[in-house]
C-alpha cells in the first residue's frame, strides 16, 4: 500500500502525522494550564487536593503524547531533530527539566516525610505549567520566524567532525524567547492552557464552588489568550514567509506567504476558521453557561486550529524550520525526511497512531465515568 505512493506524498503524510500529534499534545497540556490555577481555584487543603487530583489522572496521557511526537519526529524527519535539538538545547533541556519535576511532585507531593515539603512540589508542578507551555509555543514559534543556522550534509565526510547541523548563537535557542512573534504564541498557549483546564475542571469536578471559580478563570484567562493569538495570528499573515522554488529548490522570502498559504489551501483555511469557531464557543459555554460541554468544543477546536498552523508552516512549498543565519540551510519536509525506505516501513507503523488516539480516549472515558469529589479523594490510597 504505502510502497506505492511517491516519496513527497510520503514527506507529506508524516508531516500531517507530527502536526496532528503535536495538536494533541497542545490539547493535553491543560494539564499544565491546571496546574498554574491551584492556588487561584483552591482556598482548603481539600480544595487544592481536589484540583491536583483531577489532573493527575490525566498528566501521564500529556507525557505519553509528547514521547511519541518526539518519537515520529525524530524518525520521519532526522535532519531537525539533530538541527534543533543539538542547536538550541537550552530550550530543550528546559522543557525536559518542567516535565521532570512534574513527575517528580505528583509522584512524592503526599508521601510521608518527603524533605521537600508538599509546598515545594506544588511551586514544582506550577513552574512546568508555565515554563513547558511557553517555551511549546516559543519553539513553534521559529517555524515561522526563523533561527540562526547552517547545514552542510557533505560535512558528513569530514572525519574529524562530522557535524551537519551548527547554531550560530551563543545563546543556543534561547535567543528566541526574545522575539515578539514566538513570545506572542507562548504566551497564548498557556493562557490557552488555563482556559481548557477551567473548562475541564468544569466537566470532571463534582464541587460548586469550584466550578464557579474555574467559570470566571474561563473569562480571565480568555481575553489575554484571544490578545496574545491574535497578535501572533496577524504577525505571521502579514509577514514574509519562507518559500521554497518548486524546480530549483531554492528557499526565498516571499510576501505574506502564510496567508497565502491559507489562501492557497482552502480546506486547511476551513479547518483553521472551525477550530476558532470551536475554541470561541466552547469558551463561551464555560464562561456564561457554566456548561461541562465547553471542554469538547473547545478541545477539538484546539486540534484543528494548531494543526492547520502547523500545516500551513510545511505545506504549499514552504521552509518549516527556517534559517536566518543562511535561507539555502533552512529545512524542508523535503530536505530534512528520512529515505523513502523508512518513511513507507514507518508508514506500516503510523498505522498504531489510532491506537494511541484510542488510548487516550479510553483511558480519558474511564478516568471520567463520574465527576471527581473529595469523598473520592479522602478513599483513594494512591491519591496524589
Amino acid at each position: 500500500m504505502f510502497e506505492n505512493l511517491s516519496y513527497l506524498t510520503l514527506q507529506q503524510y508524516w508531516w500531517i502525522i507530527v502536526s496532528l500529534l503535536a495538536s494533541l499534545f497542545v490539547l493535553l497540556m491543560f494539564v499544565q494550564g491546571g496546574q498554574t490555577l491551584i492556588g487561584q481555584l483552591s482556598k482548603t487543603e481539600k480544595e487544592k487536593s481536589l484540583l491536583i487530583n483531577s489532573i493527575g489522572r490525566k498528566w501521564d496521557l500529556t507525557f505519553t503524547t509528547l514521547v511519541t511526537f518526539g518519537g515520529a519526529f525524530f524518525a520521519s524527519f532526522p535532519l531537525f531533530y539533530s538541527t534543533s535539538f543539538g542547536g538550541a538545547y537550552w530550550v530543550w533541556m528546559l522543557l525536559l527539566f518542567s516535565f521532570i519535576i512534574q513527575a517528580v511532585s505528583y509522584e512524592y507531593r503526599t508521601k510521608a516525610n518527603n524533605f521537600l515539603g508538599q509546598k515545594t512540589y506544588e511551586t514544582f508542578l506550577f513552574i512546568n505549567g508555565i515554563l513547558a507551555t511557553i517555551i511549546v509555543g516559543i519553539v513553534v514559534g521559529t517555524f515561522f520566524t526563523g533561527s540562526e543556522f547552517s547545514v552542510d550534509k557533505l560535512n558528513i565526510t569530514n572525519v574529524s567532525n562530522p557535524v551537519i547541523s551548527r547554531w550560530k548563537t551563543a545563546t543556543h535557542g534561547l535567543e528566541a524567547a526574545f522575539n515578539i512573534t514566538n513570545l506572542s504564541l507562548g504566551i497564548a498557549i498557556l493562557f490557552l492552557s488555563r482556559v481548557l483546564a477551567s473548562l475541564y475542571f468544569i466537566n470532571n469536578i463534582d464541587n460548586e464552588t469550584i466550578v464557579k471559580r474555574a467559570s470566571k478563570q474561563v473569562k480571565f484567562c480568555a481575553i489575554p489568550f484571544l490578545v496574545f493569538f491574535l497578535l501572533f495570528v496577524g504577525l505571521i499573515l502579514t509577514k514574509e514567509g519562507f518559500a521554497v522554488n518548486l524546480d530549483t529548490k531554492e528557499v526565498f522570502m516571499e510576501k505574506f506567504k502564510y496567508l497565502n498559504n491559507l489562501i492557497e489551501m482552502p480546506i486547511v483555511l476551513i479547518m483553521f476558521l472551525i477550530g476558532v469557531v470551536g475554541v470561541l464557543y466552547g469558551i463561551f459555554l464555560g464562561a456564561f453557561k457554566s456548561s461541562g460541554k465547553g471542554i469538547w468544543f473547545s478541545g477539538a477546536g484546539t486540534v484543528l486550529t494548531v494543526l492547520a498552523i502547523l500545516l500551513i508552516s510545511g505545506f504549499n512549498n514552504t521552509a518549516f524550520y527556517p534559517s536566518t543565519y543562511d535561507l539555502q540551510s533552512s529545512l524542508t519536509i523535503q530536505n530534512s525526511s528520512s529515505s523513502k525506505y523508512t518513511l513507507t516501513v514507518m508508514s506500516y507503523v503510523s498505522l498504531l497512531v489510532p491506537f494511541v488516539i484510542a488510548y487516550i480516549w479510553y483511558a480519558w472515558k474511564s478516568l471520567n465515568k463520574k465527576k471527581v469529589s473529595e469523598d473520592d479523594i479522602s478513599k483513594d490510597d494512591m491519591a496524589y
